[in-house]
């Protein structure tokens, strides 16, 4: 007895709680809870019915105790309505128990009538206690269903989470990426200069002028390794780059002698750099002769400036974009 008079001081505490909250009661809790008051202050049923009273103030618990988490309200209806049936279970029930010892105890045929009229009341309020417990199993079920449904979005919550961790660790990689072609990109700008490369439309183009010949020869000079060699080993470190050759003369002499003169320069480049470790399919070659000077060749200095031979470094793609 002392066990279950202990249950309203609890069920009293929640209920003081969720009166406190700013959230609007919910009506179907309300009757539960004034339900289960009655059936507390009903001597029958605390007697005769002390296990259905227990399961019910546990179900009425379990609404306060979702109310007073600001749980969703169709869930507190849900439980505020199992516990209004378990409350009616446990009145039924001493209901009928009060009419089994009615019986028991009947010694005349008077009692007799009352004590059928009470069975069949009894019998009523079994028939109305199993309709509510089916009602109560129903519920269940539905609360059941209603758990796995809560499941089910608990773990598309989580796949989305993982995704959302799978995205940023994405970005991140993205961002890492970039820092790294940044920097490949300073350590780029920095051969380039070495190499007095400039960017044109064409792409980079390195310029070498005919300090690398003898007048009228194609054969590279011995000085002439150090420059190639610096071409030779930028090509290296960016393998997926190509190279277009162009040999250019001034306007002394006649054009076949300057075409072809202007053809074998670009050869001699070519062959050097080979001979120096890069693939002969990513160099090609063009002579141009006295073709597209970049100075007048009215002057000696504008002629030596026309003498000249241009490497065109390809993009990232290998493309080399034509004269």
């Amino acid at each position: 007895m002392q066990n279950f008079r202990f249950i309203p001081t609890a069920l009293l505490a929640l209920v003081s709680i969720a009166g406190c909250s700013s959230v609007p009661e919910n009506s179907r809790l309300n009757e539960a809870r004034s339900d289960y008051n009655d059936a507390q202050n009903t001597p029958r049923v605390v007697k005769l019915a002390p296990t259905e009273l227990k399961q019910a103030g546990d179900a009425l618990a379990k609404a306060n105790d979702a109310s007073a988490k600001n749980e969703d309200e169709a869930r507190v209806t849900h439980l505020a309505y199992l516990a209004k049936q378990r409350i009616a279970v446990a009145q039924e029930t001493a209901k009928q128990k009060e009419a089994e010892t009615a019986v028991t105890n009947a010694g005349t045929e008077r009692n007799r009538i009352r004590l059928d009229a009470r069975t069949q009341e009894a019998d009523k309020a079994q028939r109305k206690a199993e309709v509510s417990q089916r009602r109560a199993e129903d519920s269940q079920q539905q609360a059941d269903a209603s758990q796995r449904r809560a499941e089910n979005s608990q773990r598309e919550a989580d796949a989305s989470q993982q995704q959302a961790a799978m995205s940023q660790q994405q970005a991140e990689m993205s961002q890492q990426q970039t820092r790294d072609a940044e920097k490949r990109n300073e350590q780029l700008e920095a051969q380039l200069k070495d190499l007095n490369a400039k960017k044109t439309d064409r792409g980079l183009v390195i310029t070498l002028g005919d300090i690398l010949f003898d007048t009228n020869k194609a054969d590279l000079k011995s000085g002439a390794s150090r420059s190639l060699k610096k071409i030779a080993g930028f090509l290296t470190q960016y393998p997926q780059r190509m190279a277009k050759i162009e040999g250019f003369t001034d306007n002394t002499g006649c054009a076949d002698y300057n075409q072809d003169l202007s053809d074998r320069r670009a050869n001699a480049v070519r062959a050097s750099l080979v001979d120096m470790g890069i693939g002969s399919e990513r160099i090609t070659t063009q002579g141009f002769g006295k073709d597209s000077p970049i100075a007048s060749n009215d002057t000696a200095s504008g002629r030596q400036m026309n003498r000249r031979v241009e490497i065109i470094v390809s993009d990232d793609k290998g493309n080399v974009s034509s004269r």
